[in-house]
């Protein structure tokens, strides 16, 4: 078959125009001559060579002409049974006679116009010498490459007309402290519009599987790139889950640490007491508290907090907070009898 399109861009034969685009536009900058000053002539064609793949496979007609009869198929006399072209196919005729044919090509820099969206970006251009003219010469400007790449520099025109993208799309998605502190899997349905080859506008739903991980924290933020709506002219927003969460009846989270608060009576706060509580894992813990409990005592417990993000299989602490009930008022003889209690 000669020259192998499909593996210069490097996707399979069942390609779609988006697959070849995607491919293009990485290869394409990753090879720009700009971009390799120092070994410029093997950029050059390598970058002739990604842009005329790109020309054919992109091409209905010309792809089809090429799967069946490969590069000659396109540069030169189609075999005699293929005079009609598979499927009806026309071969354009260049003066390579009445047997023969050639495709017409597009040179490097109007195909990277069309692909990255500004027109003119290598001032003179090729002029009419296509890809298989003599060489780039001078259409590539020094800065011309960090002007796109980088956004830097003023005297470079092609990044005032590149793709700007959407602002991104943030939405709040609510987890309970369990599904935080044993890790989930939240899948999503969303609905958004999409731009067809025609250029029509279409929406479409897609399910997007959301995998939260133990620990995670309030504000977390996961991305789906340009998940959003696609407008022409305008590379889609990013969709941004941010992580809420929801109260829950016993904890609260501060950090890694988690607090639940118990109600004592006095009597406990000044002989002891044990406190019972359900871990968010369902587990059933007994802590026996000995201390003098005072308003502001905690009873910490080591490693029953919630997940470290980083590192899991370590936890924060469990800290028990005291609400003290005190009597509203004491007789005569309670007064007399904790003075004498408490030797005071």
């Amino acid at each position: 078959m000669g020259v192998d399109y499909y593996k210069i861009l490097g996707v399979d034969r069942k390609a779609s125009d988006d697959d070849l685009k995607k491919a293009y536009r990485k290869l394409a900058m990753k090879w720009h001559p700009d971009k390799n000053p120092t070994n410029k002539k093997e950029a050059e064609a390598k970058f002739k060579q990604i842009s005329e793949a790109y020309d054919v496979l992109s091409d209905p007609q010309k792809r089809a002409v090429y799967d069946q009869y490969g590069e000659e198929g396109l540069k030169g006399a189609p075999p005699p049974d293929a005079a009609g072209g598979p499927g009806g196919a026309t071969y354009f005729s260049t003066g390579g006679g009445p047997s023969g044919f050639r495709f017409n090509t597009r040179s490097p820099d109007d195909i990277f116009s069309e692909i990255f969206g500004f027109s003119g970006p290598f001032g003179g251009g090729m002029g009419g010498s296509g890809m298989r003219g003599s060489g780039f010469g001078g259409m590539f400007s020094d800065n011309m490459f960090t002007s796109f790449s980088e956004g830097g520099g003023s005297g470079g025109g092609v990044h005032q007309h590149a793709l700007r993208k959407g602002p991104p799309i943030e939405k709040h998605l609510p987890c309970t402290l369990e599904e935080l502190y044993k890790g989930t899997a939240k899948k999503m349905k969303i609905s958004r519009e999409i731009v067809d080859a025609s250029g029509r506008t279409t929406t479409v739903e897609e399910f997007l599987t959301i995998n939260v991980k133990p620990g995670w924290k309030k504000g977390t933020k996961i991305t789906f790139p340009d998940k959003g709506n696609e407008v022409p002219g305008v590379i889609p927003s990013d969709l941004v889950f941010i992580i809420d969460e929801k109260p829950h009846r016993v904890f609260t989270r501060d950090g890694n640490d988690l607090i639940a608060t118990q109600k004592i009576s006095l009597a406990e706060a000044l002989t002891g007491c044990t406190v019972h509580l359900t871990t968010l894992d369902g587990r059933n813990l007994t802590i026996p508290v000995t201390n003098v409990i005072h308003p502001t005592y905690e009873e910490v417990v080591r490693g029953e907090g919630m997940p470290l993000p980083k590192d899991p299989p370590k936890k924060g602490n469990l800290r028990i907070k005291f609400d003290i009930k005190f009597p509203a008022r004491l007789t005569a003889s309670q007064k007399a009898g904790v003075k004498e209690l408490l030797g005071s």
